[in-house]
């Protein structure tokens, strides 16, 4: 499949970090998501009931990440993902996790996966 859904720059405010300094404060998350999503149904019938509403996946994703504490934007892109697939039923998802401002000298840093349903 080659349609896609999506979402760039969901802005997270996460508590995120080894460093015990980290686990006491709140710091931004960017998120990028690109959705494996049969769009031809939706574009057919001209009808949200068959499309992947971004409002909802990008809420569901925030919640997800600014509920509970994560030492590691590797496990923030691995439960995004599982949500995506499990949840909503995507066939694929790509994952970005970026974490602005964590390296002196680079404006970001994080993990892209990619993850198939199985």
């Amino acid at each position: 499949m080659t349609d896609q859904v999506f979402i760039e720059g969901l802005e997270c405010q996460a508590v995120i970090g080894v460093f015990e300094w980290e686990k006491q404060i709140r710091q931004r998350l960017l998120i990028d998501l690109v959705i494996q999503w049969d769009n031809r149904p939706a574009a057919a019938a001209d009808d949200y009931a068959h499309a992947l509403c971004y409002d909802t996946v990008s809420k569901a994703v925030t919640a997800l990440v600014e509920q509970q504490p994560h030492e590691l934007v590797e496990t923030v892109a691995e439960k995004i993902a599982a949500l995506i697939l499990e949840r909503f039923g995507a066939p694929g998802v790509q994952v970005r996790v970026a974490k602005p401002g964590a390296v002196a000298n680079a404006s970001t840093v994080g993990v892209r996966i990619e993850r198939r349903a199985s």
